[in-house]
């Protein structure tokens, strides 16, 4: 059944930590707004991640606008608090989206921008885009794959190390996904290795009791070349020589490393204390699948149970998002975050790869996403290209 069309003057795709932090902040400026999210409910990402997951940022720097974590937390949230967190934000702010409305395509008609669900057209001036970086999982595929008898699941698939237990499970990749997933199936009784390919920037989520995400607050101005040469030292004494073990050290430090790929370093929160105890063997990348496992490039060929793809997400806006050329890049992900982009009333939110944490960078983003969105309805009223309806909702004009 199709619905009539829904107006406002801002659409918000995506109902996790951007899209309610854009809505509540659009709340406080007095601007009109609609929220479209493809699941029944708010903050979806965060409540079908692994089990295990905290936040790998402390909560004094995490919080979304107006609303901080509860003092009752402890310092890394756990994921179900993260979700209990979103779920009193959007109740707090009265925040109610469109449940259940999975954007078909979106296009700029005219003065607004049209977002089709499979059963409704939402239409505003401005549109923000706030669907999540890890929408798509990234699922690579290698040689003899198919004939493999074991279990092949990425890691948006996988709950907890239990259904493993006393398996010998492959995870591919190193992340701090792929790090933490390691520790969660040794400590179900799993014999994990795990699959690095590329060399890895390894941090300490702390250091000597001071959380990684306010030293990177701290040097956020600082020439990314000079934060890692100073922190290195530190570094070095809490992480070690992870060469002997099989890592691999990048020829740029860990904040270099984020300002020019946008890869975040793999912060420990135990993994790399497996490692140097023996309890989780590190392997370089895999060549080929066989019938009941592996063979890695160093030619070493191993059986495993099961393999758990740690290979990451893309945010892939372009597959409904039409003529957004202008503003993605070749892989699909916003060119800009937080800002003005070239086609006019389209913004991004959540995008940016921030060296001091994703929520953090959300809060602020949203702000100033905001700012940026009422100044432009405003000076589109005085232009006398927006009128003000009976009910108080900005439209354009016909």
């Amino acid at each position: 059944m199709t619905r009539a069309p829904v107006e406002s003057s801002v659409v918000i795709v995506g109902a996790g930590p951007a899209g309610l932090a854009v809505a509540a902040c659009l709340q406080a400026a007095r601007v009109p707004h609609v929220i479209v999210e493809q699941a029944g409910e708010v903050g979806t990402a965060w409540r079908h991640h692994y089990h295990r997951l905290h936040l790998h940022t402390d909560k004094a720097h995490s919080g979304l606008p107006y609303r901080d974590f509860p003092k009752s937390y402890p310092r890394y949230p756990s994921r179900q608090q993260v979700v209990d967190y979103l779920d009193d934000y959007a109740q707090h702010f009265q925040i109610k989206p469109f449940l259940n409305q999975t954007v078909k395509k979106a296009r700029h008609v005219g003065s607004q921008w049209e977002v089709q669900s499979q059963d409704t057209l939402y239409r505003a001036p401005t549109m923000v885009v706030a669907a999540g970086y890890n929408r798509e999982p990234q699922r690579p595929s290698w040689p003899g794959q198919d004939a493999y008898g074991g279990q092949i699941l990425h890691s948006a698939q996988y709950a907890n190390g239990a259904p493993f237990k006393g398996q010998r499970v492959l995870v591919v990749g190193l992340g701090n996904s792929g790090g933490e997933i390691a520790l969660d199936l040794w400590e179900h009784g799993v014999q994990p290795s795990v699959a690095v390919r590329s060399p890895v920037n390894v941090i300490p989520r702390e250091f000597f009791g001071v959380p990684f995400l306010t030293m990177a607050i701290q040097q956020r101005r600082w020439p990314p070349r000079l934060a890692d040469a100073i922190n290195a030292p530190v570094t070095r004494a809490l992480i070690g020589d992870l060469t002997r073990y099989g890592l691999r050290k990048p020829a740029q430090g860990p904040v270099t490393q984020i300002h020019s790929t946008g890869r975040i370093p793999f912060i420990d929160v135990g993994t790399i204390g497996l490692i140097k105890q023996g309890h989780l063997q590190v392997r370089p990348g895999i060549e080929r699948f066989t019938r009941d496992g592996v063979v890695f490039t160093d030619g070493r060929e191993e059986r495993f149970d099961a393999v758990v793809l740690a290979t990451g997400y893309r945010p892939n806006v372009g597959a409904w998002l039409e003529d957004g050329g202008q503003a993605l890049g070749t892989n699909g992900a916003p060119l800009g975050s937080g800002q003005s982009t070239s086609l006019p009333g389209l913004y991004f939110c959540g995008y940016y790869i921030s060296p001091t944490g994703m929520l953090r960078e959300i809060a602020q983003e949203a702000r100033q996403l905001a700012q940026l969105i009422s100044e432009r309805q405003r000076a589109a009223v005085q232009a006398g290209r927006l009128c003000r309806c009976p009910t108080g909702r900005l439209a354009g004009r016909p």
